[in-house]
């Protein structure tokens, strides 16, 4: 995976951020979502490293990068966090202003950087998720039974740590099961990777913390912006999944941004691995405009 691609690891204090990067052109920050690592993109990375320059790394404590311990209030793992890392990383490489695609809960980490720099973003494209604020108004019995991991990760220390920490493939592969389409497995190389970082303490921390910062900080951070009115100024794309997403993400989208368009693939909730020719494609255009 990533053959030609230069590894980097960047030291920003606090945390240690490991990347790939590749490809030429303009700069392009591809962040990956729960519960994996920059290895989401594998497949769309040889596609657009034909267009773009790559940036892709695994958000801090996720991967092969290392995050701080969690604080009380959750400062360190909120999207706000991750949002600054991504800035300097993307500044340490060179690149003041960038194309921005995230997936899951890099989708909201790059929503809140697009939201609290918006000089430095031409494009975004948010796969397959919603601003948290909207998930957890729109959640009832119904909603908490198929996305029981947000309640769950955001239960106090050290619930959740310990029972992912019991069987923590058993864990992964709950997930991933439940989230790909019919008939498209992940490929066995990309699950190992997944398995792989899954087995550190400091990685199911991390991702926890991040669930936690979600039901806390980030939805206070949400709630001030939208009590402010702010909004997305750049143009937003909204792929999604329709095995895994029960309807249009649009209606949402439009009211935090005024220039979106989306796009409904016949896969589950992981595009840019299940249909990754489409997912490429449909990127090129949308950061070519």
């Amino acid at each position: 995976m990533f053959d030609g691609f230069d590894q980097k690891l960047i030291d920003l204090g606090d945390a240690k951020i490991n990347l790939k990067t590749g490809g030429s052109g303009s700069a392009l920050l591809l962040l990956h979502g729960f519960p994996q690592s920059h290895v989401h993109w594998h497949l769309v990375a040889p596609i657009l490293a034909a267009e773009f320059t790559l940036v892709i790394p695994d958000l801090r404590g996720y991967g092969d990068s290392i995050g701080p311990k969690p604080d009380p209030e959750h400062h360190n793992y909120c999207k706000r966090t991750m949002a600054n890392d991504m800035v300097t990383v993307m500044e340490q490489l060179g690149f003041n202003e960038f194309r921005l695609a995230g997936h899951d809960r890099g989708a909201r980490v790059a929503y809140r950087l697009t939201l609290d720099h918006p000089e430095r973003v031409t494009h975004l494209a948010s796969i397959d998720v919603v601003p948290t604020i909207d998930v957890w108004e729109a959640m009832d019995w119904s909603a908490s039974i198929s996305a029981f991991h947000w309640p769950f990760l955001a239960q106090p220390a050290p619930v959740p740590e310990k029972m992912i920490g019991a069987d923590p493939e058993f864990f992964l592969h709950h997930l991933l099961e439940r989230w790909v389409g019919d008939g498209k497995p992940l490929s066995k190389s990309a699950v190992a990777e997944y398995c792989r970082h899954i087995h550190k303490a400091s990685v199911i921390e991390a991702m926890v913390e991040d669930y936690r910062a979600g039901a806390t900080i980030d939805l206070m951070h949400d709630q001030q912006d939208r009590d402010a009115k702010r909004k997305i100024t750049c143009p937003v794309f909204v792929p999604w999944g329709k095995q895994y997403m029960a309807k249009s993400l649009l209606p949402v989208w439009q009211r935090w941004a005024d220039n979106v368009t989306e796009l409904q693939l016949d896969c589950g909730h992981f595009i840019a691995e299940e249909e990754p020719e489409i997912c490429a494609e449909a990127l090129i255009e949308f950061f070519s405009r």
